[in-house]
């Protein structure tokens, strides 16, 4: 009997001190670290076209009606590209049909100084040459409609395929159905050559003989 008393007792006093023995402490969880964010990646420039050329806009420069935008064609092609003379531009509304227009090469009779003549260019792989587009907004006649030119293809010469550039905004001829060009000349600075500004430019209005 007392030997089970004293189990009993013992049992009772191991029951008594783990009652009392503190709770253990729970590991703190840490939290799940955030996902690393993918490295950015520059999207691939566009293919090159089959003539190995590309053609974009380089914005538009304005001065009381005188609009001048400038063009840049780079060749993004693996050969020489062989330019001499002028872009051949052509205009299309907002519906994609044609609009009449006047190809002058240079200005007149839009303004003076911006007949330098065409030179033979051989741009190599990723050099580029640049032209521009030379126009006024001007409505003579309340009865003719005044062209927004939406959308414009340009061919690197006459003859040459045509290359859809993207544009910011109308080519607003109003309705004086003429857009001047100018010669291709070889750019040797970097891709962000700005057009000619109009107020670097004469701006003479053209003489009435010159509106026949």
């Amino acid at each position: 009997m007392r030997t089970a008393a004293a189990r009993i007792g013992a049992l009772a006093g191991v029951a008594l001190v783990a009652a009392c023995a503190p709770a253990p402490t729970p590991h703190p969880v840490s939290a799940p670290a955030p996902p690393t964010p993918a490295p950015r990646t520059s999207p691939p420039p566009p293919a090159c076209p089959p003539d190995g050329i590309r053609i974009t806009e380089l914005g538009v420069s304005a001065a009381m009606g005188l609009r001048a935008m400038g063009l840049e064609l780079v060749n993004c092609g693996d050969r020489p590209y062989e330019l001499r003379g002028y872009p051949a531009p052509r205009l299309r509304d907002a519906d994609g049909d044609p609009i009449a227009v006047q190809i002058i090469p240079g200005a007149r009779p839009i303004t003076s100084g911006f007949d330098q003549p065409p030179a033979r260019l051989i741009l190599r792989p990723g050099e580029r040459a640049g032209a521009a587009l030379l126009w006024r907004n001007l409505v003579t006649d309340a009865s003719v409609v005044a062209s927004n030119g939406a959308h414009l293809d340009v061919a690197p010469l006459p003859g040459r395929p045509a290359h859809p550039v993207e544009l910011d905004g109308p080519i607003d001829l109003g309705n004086t159905g003429r857009l001047g060009v100018s010669a291709w000349k070889r750019y040797d600075g970097p891709s962000a050559t700005k057009p000619p500004d109009p107020s670097d430019l004469p701006s003479t209005e053209p003489t009435p003989d010159s509106r026949l």
